[in-house]
């Protein structure tokens, strides 16, 4: 190598390069962002529209079916799903990985627009935003009374604290709190769950307004009118201008009371009169519990694209930065924090690299016992993984588990081409050469065969790097980041080592075998390296035999390597499959139901009986339920964060706790739950999920029932959960139209006056001494609005001809009605659908979704209906198929490289006899530690492709070395090549142990992976459980099979040799003969 060369006559030059490496690497590495994945978001815009007091298939018909059928036309969208609940519409479009977010939105905004004015008055004003309400927030803040202020104790200076009440604590947090936290950048929102905000009621009294002949409407007028500031104009001089205006705004809540809202014989009729004004809070709409106990909670949610790692810093710094404003009584405590399991991740992984690291370089102190060939051959493991760091910086990634597993797995390979490089100069000293000419002969003898190895591992990561879907935007950081180490490995194999192999001279080469007096190193570590020495040398020899027994029994052992492959194919259905292994980081949650209908009072007096069982189990740190907001949304829908004590300090994991809380949480009388445990990594869902779709909902309730009762009892399956649940009760007033119409009484006034009645209609709002204004409401009095008796009461005020006025009951001129309607209605993709989760238990997602898809096909499916798979499942699925691609692509890849330095067609298939051999020692793996075969073992599997076939390389480039003819250097005298099998003993012999080197390398440096107990292990240990295993079993046949499929396509060449040339040749060609053997082969 040109380079080799260089740095051998330059030390110094060489010196400055590793250098330079170091020195980007550690100022990159201070640029690089922390994250917990690569950015694999997809990108979401969802269109929010509220439409107060609508029943979910009024505003699924007025609403969503309009903003569908206007957003649809977008280019890129991926899915397109709707929820519409009662008084809120909900449409998600979710584009295609490589549309920009941003420009998405805009195109979103502009058919929004366009369908507004479409929609009625009453329809509140569109909400277009870039990320999902539903996802997860990544911070969450407890606004919490100081327990010195609950316990009546005096602050510091003397006077007694008492904290603020519900009303003073949400304006607070609203004004000041949430402007802060919005403030920091990259929030995408902030939510306040369990707010009680303050609101000035009008209470209208219904025999008030019967006696004086007054409708609702002329009230809300009457209050509208009365309270603004009006701007009349302006009045000028020569000398000045002064702007003129009405102050009429209300100044104190109860001035409201003696508004005048009509005269009746001369007399004014006052709100007071008619009505009960009252400054008080807004009714529930969410309800926050800490540990059982209500509180203010603020939810943060992150734009997209934006660092989780950096949104907290920076709303941690907020909160510590408001720490000397808090009003007296109150404490701030952050509860939920997404950015922990990213910390804790990464710093095991970082952790992992050191661990494997260590133990690498043990592995090699151990083999070549000797402290400075381990410094030569150590030093290109901390230059690589540091270089590394620059070309992350480049590209544009961050720190995250995935680049930083893929240096974890790196840690074997980088060291190999040093460790192979190194033995050689090593063996070439131990010839009799000078150091210089050791080191340049050493390192041009195994260049070629380093160089095919390393980029066998190039061209196995780089379609890696570049596999489509999901699954390639997740791996696209792990292939092209563990190509750049290989390379920069590979670069400093050939300049540094052979550098300090010249200039920096070993004593300890020459005293292999040789123990001459012995110091306390030869007594303590030298026993150590003495021992692994004389086990090398013996099972050199063992090996050797074998490989003997091998040749001769050609036939028996390509039969037994072929019923080995055969056995693993047979056990890969006996592993489950899964999408991403489930990460325990000490949370989980729960998700329960209350029936339809019930009040937001009735779910949180079951969510305090589920907190009680929560906090009864030693696992449980404290817990957080949140009601009628983010993913449960409804009043009868509670979802509970609960926060574990660290891993170390318990013994059973979430899967274990999550399996007993079932079966207590059933127990409780009244509750439906629908989730216990960890949802999905990527994506935040549950592990089954899939929808039925079709236009009518009674055929979807039907077909709905039928697939749950057919699904529930498959193994595995629980928390078996619905989107259309049982129907909600309702009133319906159904309309005698003659009987209306003789009396003067539209259906328009009719619901106008029937919405301020019962809905309430906001008519201003009122400035307080704080300068913040409050919503004014008019609205019937609590107690008037409790059954449908009371509605069948209320009095219609209609203008007679006459100039009178009549009152007309609803009674007279309508039917009030019990029924039920939907509580909610889901569409995908145009289509109503009834979407169906579940997650698994003891068993993979992809043994539990086929046995689904068995059940689905048994069902007969009316025609305009079907199913579909979406989630994990379809993720799952489709990144196999990613995986497979990449898996031939790589194989080719191989091939081509091989083909190429061994300058033969043929010759590289015997050394690929290697890569199904891996196969059995990957299932075998597996089912020992009980892993599934998911994303990470399959990405295993197709790296080890590229790590198996370096030990044949190794041995076969030298067994063909050992065939050629070459010069002798004491004699000048040309020495014919050995012949085959002497050749092949001949590499069993010299290439065995930098073999068991770079095997035990790799093994070691991922022990800390497949092993690892530390917090979210489970996710990535399969990946070193597959390849240890892989590794481990294609070492041991590979060393045994590749050299007899190569005699066998070296026979195969020959006979095509004596086709080609047309001349006689004996089986076992003359040594001489062993170069023109090659060259012929090259042709077949």
């Amino acid at each position: 190598m040109w380079f080799t060369r260089i740095s051998l006559k330059n030390p110094v030059l060489a010196t400055m390069l590793m250098l330079a490496f170091v020195v980007l690497g550690v100022f990159s590495y201070q640029r690089l962002k922390v994250d917990q994945f690569p950015n694999i978001e997809f990108p979401v815009v969802v269109v929010t529209v509220a439409y107060p007091g609508a029943s979910p298939e009024i505003v699924e018909s007025e609403v969503t079916k309009k903003i569908e059928e206007s957003v649809n036309s977008v280019a890129g969208i991926n899915t397109l799903t709707s929820r519409s609940y009662e008084g809120t519409s909900v449409v998600i479009i979710e584009f295609q990985l490589h549309i920009d977010g941003r420009r998405a939105a805009d195109d979103v905004r502009e058919k929004v627009a366009a369908v507004r004015p479409t929609l009625r008055d009453e329809v509140k004003e569109p909400r277009v935003i870039r990320f999902d309400p539903a996802s997860t927030a990544v911070w969450s803040l407890a606004v919490l009374p100081d327990p010195h202020a609950l316990n009546g104790e005096t602050a510091p200076g003397g006077q007694r604290v008492t904290p603020p009440d519900a009303i003073a604590l949400t304006s607070w947090a609203d004004q000041v709190l949430k402007k802060r936290l919005e403030n920091v950048r990259g929030v995408g929102a902030v939510n306040m769950v369990g707010a009680t905000q303050r609101e000035i009621n009008i209470y209208l009294d219904p025999q008030a307004l019967e006696a004086y002949s007054i409708t609702p409407d002329q009230v809300a007028q009457a209050v509208r009118a009365e309270n603004q500031d009006l701007p009349v104009g302006a009045i000028r001089s020569k000398t000045q201008e002064r702007v003129v205006q009405i102050d009429a705004r209300i100044q104190r809540p109860e001035d409201f009371a003696r508004i005048i809202v009509a005269q009746r014989s001369g007399a004014p009729i006052r709100v007071g009169q008619l009505a009960r004004v009252q400054d008080d809070a807004q009714e529930l709409q969410t309800l926050a519990l800490y540990n059982g106990s209500r509180t203010l909670l603020m939810s943060v949610q992150k734009a997209q694209d934006e660092n989780t790692i950096e949104v907290v810093d920076g709303l941690n710094a907020a909160i510590k930065a408001m720490g000397p404003e808090l009003p007296p009584g109150v404490r701030l405590q952050a509860i939920a924090d997404s950015s922990r399991a990213i910390r804790v991740g990464v710093d095991n992984v970082r952790q992992t690299l050191i661990e494997g690291a260590g133990l690498t370089v043990l592995i090699v102190f151990l083999f070549l016992n000797s402290w400075r060939s381990t410094v030569i051959t150590g030093l290109t493991l901390p230059i690589a993984l540091i270089g590394t760091f620059l070309f992350m910086y480049w590209f544009g990634f961050s720190i995250n588990m995935v680049t930083l597993m893929a240096l974890s797995l790196c840690v074997g390979l980088l060291i190999d081409d040093a460790i192979v490089v190194r033995e050689n100069i090593v063996r070439h000293v131990q010839m009799g050469k000078s150091a210089y000419q050791a080191a340049l002969e050493g390192t041009q003898e195994i260049g070629l065969a380093v160089l095919a190895t390393t980029l066998s591992i190039v061209a196995v990561f780089l379609p890696i790097g570049f596999m489509g879907g999901i699954i390639g935007q997740f791996f696209h950081e792990f292939g092209i980041t563990i190509v750049a180490a290989v390379l920069i490995s590979m670069f400093v194999s050939f300049t540094l080592d052979p550098m300090l192999s010249s200039v920096w001279h070993d004593p300890a080469i020459h005293a292999h075998g040789e123990h001459g007096k012995k110091g306390l190193y030869d007594k303590t570590l030298g026993r150590v390296t003495a021992w692994v020495e004389r086990s090398s040398d013996k099972l050199s020899d063992f090996y050797q035999s074998i490989l003997r027994w091998a040749l001769r029994r050609k036939l028996l052992t390509l039969f037994l390597a072929l019923l080995i492959f055969i056995a693993s194919i047979a056990l890969v259905p006996l592993l489950g499959t899964e999408f991403v292994p489930k990460a325990d980081f000490s949370e989980t949650q729960v998700s329960f139901n209350t029936p339809e209908g019930s009040s937001i009072e009735a779910t949180e007096a079951k969510a305090k009986q589920v907190n009680d069982v929560l906090r009864a189990l030693p696992e449980v740190r404290y817990t957080l339920t949140s009601i009628n907001t983010g993913n449960a949304n409804g009043k009868n829908y509670a979802s509970i964060y609960v926060r574990l004590v660290d891993r170390n300090q318990r013994s059973r994991s979430v899967d274990e706790l999550s399996a007993q809380l079932r079966t207590q949480l059933h127990a409780i009388a009244g509750i439906k739950v629908t989730h216990v445990g960890l949802r999905e990594s990527v994506g935040g869902q549950k592990q089954v999920e899939f929808s039925l779709m079709g236009p009518d909902l009674d055929e979807l309730a039907r077909l709905n029932r039928i697939v749950q009762e057919r699904i529930q009892s498959i193994p595995g399956l629980v928390d078996l959960d619905s989107s259309l649940k049982p129907n909600k009760p309702m009133v319906n007033i159904e309309v005698h139209r003659d009987q209306a119409a003789d009396l003067g009484l539209s259906i328009g006034s009719m619901a106008g006056a029937l919405r301020t009645w019962v809905a309430g209609q906001t008519v201003g709002n009122w400035r307080a001494s704080d300068d913040q204004t409050y919503d004014v409401n008019v609205r019937l009095t609590p107690e008037a609005r409790t059954t449908p008796q009371d509605l069948e009461r209320l009095p219609f005020a209609l203008s007679a001809s006459d100039g009178s006025t009549r009152i007309v009951r609803l009674n007279q001129v309508a039917s009030v009605v019990d029924s039920t309607g939907p509580s909610q209605i889901n569409r995908r993709n145009l289509n109503r659908e009834v979407a169906i989760n579940a997650n698994v238990y003891q068993r993979s997602t992809g043994e539990v979704s086929a046995d689904i898809k068995k059940a689905l096909a048994t069902i007969p499916m009316p025609p305009g209906y079907s199913y579909q798979f979406s989630g994990a499942a379809k993720n799952m699925e489709e990144s196999f198929s990613y995986a497979i691609s990449a898996l031939v692509l790589a194989i080719i890849f191989i091939y081509m490289i091989l083909a190429s330095q061994f300058k033969s067609f043929l010759q590289p298939l015997a050394l690929m006899t290697s890569l199904p051999l891996t196969l059995i020692g990957v299932v075998l793996a597996l089912m020992m530690f009980g892993s599934a075969l998911s994303m990470f073992s399959i990405i295993g599997v197709v790296m080890l492709m590229g790590l198996v076939t370096k030990n044949a390389i190794l041995l076969v480039d030298f067994a063909i070395r050992a065939r050629e003819p070459h010069i002798d250097q004491a004699t000048g005298q040309t020495t014919p090549g050995l012949p085959r099998s002497d050749a092949l003993l001949l590499a069993a012999q010299v290439r065995l142990r930098p073999i068991l080197m770079t095997t035990l390398a790799m093994i070691f440096g991922m022990v800390p992976l497949a092993f690892a107990v530390t917090e979210g292990s489970e996710q990535r240990a399969p990946m070193g459980q597959a390849v240890i295993g892989g590794v481990i079993t294609s070492s041991l046949l590979t060393l045994v099979v590749v050299p007899v499929v190569y005699c066998y396509l070296d026979d195969f060449s020959q006979w095509l040799r004596r086709k080609w040339s047309g001349t006689p040749s004996k089986t076992d060609e003359p040594p001489h003969e062993a170069s023109e053997a090659r060259r012929i082969d090259g042709l077949s």
